[in-house]
């Protein structure tokens, strides 16, 4: 369970939100809307404890995030609005690499498997630098089918996606949550999910 209590964010001398608080059982899902700027990049942050709160606390199953450690990162996943892949690695390289940092060994064909089922069949062994922003999105997002985790929290997932890959995405987080996830994410864009979903407007 992921249990939001009274956060708030302060950038500069403006307060970006106040008092927040919400609960997120297993196979439920948070949308966040809000204008740029709102704040809902820096709660997301939050939540995976790269930026701590001005005041108010994040818990997991019961306990504060800071005193999990490393074990809280193990149980999470972040995609965030930037790819963060490696230009000159290509999409096969990136996701090895990447799940090798998570302490998970993928082979090869696992990872063909993926890259296909995100629509990236022929990319394989491309550099990342030759691929589309969509085609990098997908390569990022492929991450979420190499490495299980409990807690999905994504940057505007459906950003530089076309209908298909976009149609993709919604029925990869409906699993997750079917399966008994959590995922946080962040839109502009409408999202119609099978499962429970609650949303919250950031700087209204």
């Amino acid at each position: 369970m992921l249990e939001v209590i009274n956060l708030q964010c302060v950038r500069g001398e403006r307060s970006l939100f106040d008092s927040l608080s919400f609960q997120l059982k297993a196979g439920e899902c948070l949308l966040l809307q809000g204008e740029n700027g709102s704040g809902k990049t820096s709660l997301l942050r939050m939540l995976v404890g790269l930026t701590p709160p001005t005041t108010g606390t994040v818990h997991w199953n019961g306990r504060p995030i800071k005193q999990w450690g490393d074990e809280y990162g193990r149980e999470l996943l972040y995609c965030g609005h930037s790819p963060g892949l490696k230009e000159d690695l290509s999409a096969t390289e990136n996701l090895t690499f990447g799940s090798a940092l998570a302490d998970i060994q993928v082979g090869s064909s696992t990872v063909y498997d993926v890259l296909h089922q995100a629509g990236l069949r022929g990319c394989e062994h491309l550099p990342v630098r030759a691929l589309s922003q969509g085609q990098k999105r997908r390569v990022n997002l492929a991450r979420l089918l190499l490495q299980k985790r409990a807690l999905w929290l994504l940057d505007e997932p459906l950003t530089a996606l076309d209908t298909k890959a976009s149609r993709w995405i919604v029925e990869l987080i409906d699993r997750h949550l079917g399966d008994g996830g959590i995922a946080v994410l962040t839109t502009h864009q409408d999202m119609k999910l099978a499962h429970a979903t609650q949303t919250i407007r950031v700087g209204a």
